[in-house]
């Protein structure tokens, strides 16, 4: 892999991620605003179904398309998404209290949506355009350019911070549509410099192959199996953690900050694991551990939020599960789509990454919900999620058990 391939993939991932973490502190904010009604949950529900829909519209267009077509197509219609929150919110005056704070629950499915699409659409490129093997090695210090643009989309979201108050959405939106756009144009730049047939060609199939493929495909119905079960857990240590942050500040302003100095410890963290630590953690003990030592590490986790709630345990727990995700595992999880056939690097990786983490969110909530309804206390839940985290690491070794995977 070359030089200039390396930097721009992760100037890539730079703006791609400076874009989403602009809306991230937003995000958190307004599910901290709507966990106090017991919204969250249908709020997840509709970003699951949206992302239902919307999965195989998106397969239709990239079975017809090359991944020059699939990225304008994409990115633009959610440039196009975000000038429209622009648009509107600008019309609402204090006196639309109602309009404002349905516009905010949108904006938190939308939100959603946003952040996996935008993430999972690159990763198509980099799969299918860098896919021998000492490439795959690098995707580290690819995801180190993501790192940087955390930080800086973090960093763009603090600063905006008190506009939140009488501006709303207005300052961010703005922000993270010229980053987007950005990106667009440089993924352009990559596609017209690589002569790959892959990336040149078009997809083929139909919509509907995602969910076909992971029915009939017992590789893909693993690795998806996988993806929901993390995101599952990653949920419900989130929803446990909410409450501790909503006893922490009542003041809106001040929540957001502490969401940006949390991206700002934990992005530096894993900036330096990604450049330094994962290409020779996955050269040294391979994908197959790293896979497995996740649901051990969500495990000590749910220990800390049993015994230890605290903020300090909350910010500590995010920079546990947040670095190894982002240096290791997310890595590890790509290589393993690196080597699907090309049908599944567009759409059964894309399909994994935003309906089925989704739906890992959604049953998440809907567990901790259950857990409330049959008395048990939300301090309680951690507890009983450690089995879970043990079913993630046996799904780990299961997938590396298929001959397909075992030179990954």
């Amino acid at each position: 892999m070359k030089f200039k391939d390396l930097f721009l993939a992760s100037l890539l991932f730079f703006l791609v991620l400076s874009s989403w973490y602009v809306l991230r502190a937003v995000r958190n904010e307004l599910a901290v605003e709507n966990y106090s009604q017991d919204f969250l949950i249908i709020l997840l529900s509709f970003t699951a179904l949206i992302m239902l829909v919307i999965n195989p519209i998106y397969s239709w267009i990239a079975s017809r398309s090359n991944f020059k077509k699939i990225i304008v197509y994409c990115y633009s219609f959610l440039i196009l998404n975000l000038l429209i929150f622009l648009g509107y919110s600008r019309s609402l005056s204090s006196e639309d209290i109602i309009e404002t704070i349905w516009l905010g629950r949108v904006f938190y499915v939308w939100a959603n949506i946003y952040s996996f699409f935008v993430v999972a659409i690159f990763w198509v490129l980099i799969i299918n355009l860098y896919r021998n093997y000492k490439s795959r090695k690098f995707y580290g210090f690819i995801m180190a350019g993501g790192s940087f643009g955390a930080i800086f989309g973090s960093e763009i979201a603090i600063r905006l911070s008190e506009s939140f108050v009488n501006n709303g959405l207005e300052l961010f939106v703005l922000s993270s549509s010229i980053l987007l756009l950005s990106a667009m144009f440089l993924a352009i730049y990559i596609f017209n410099t690589n002569n790959s047939i892959s990336l040149s060609r078009s997809v083929g199939g139909a919509g509907l192959d995602p969910i076909k493929n992971i029915i009939t495909k017992s590789e893909i119905r693993l690795v998806a199996t996988y993806s929901w079960l993390f995101t599952f857990l990653m949920t419900i240590q989130w929803i446990c953690a909410i409450p501790i942050i909503e006893s922490y500040s009542e003041i809106s302003p001040e929540r957001i900050e502490l969401f940006g100095r949390i991206e700002q410890l934990v992005s530096p963290l894993t900036l330096i694991s990604q450049i330094f630590l994962t290409y020779f953690v996955i050269s040294l003990i391979g994908i197959r551990l790293i896979l497995i030592f996740y649901g051990a590490l969500f495990a000590i986790v749910f220990i800390l939020y049993g015994f230890y709630p605290s903020v300090g345990v909350v910010v500590v727990s995010q920079a546990l599960l947040r670095v190894f995700e982002y240096a290791f595992n997310k890595p590890s999880r790509e290589i393993v789509y690196s080597g699907f056939e090309k049908n599944d690097r567009y759409k059964s990786s894309v399909f994994i990454d935003t309906f089925l983490t989704r739906f890992g969110d959604l049953t998440g909530s809907i567990y901790i919900g259950i857990g409330k309804l049959i008395g048990i206390g939300i301090t309680s839940m951690p507890f009983f999620s450690i089995p879970i985290a043990g079913i993630l690491s046996i799904v780990g070794v299961k997938i590396f058990n298929k001959e397909k995977f075992k030179d990954l």
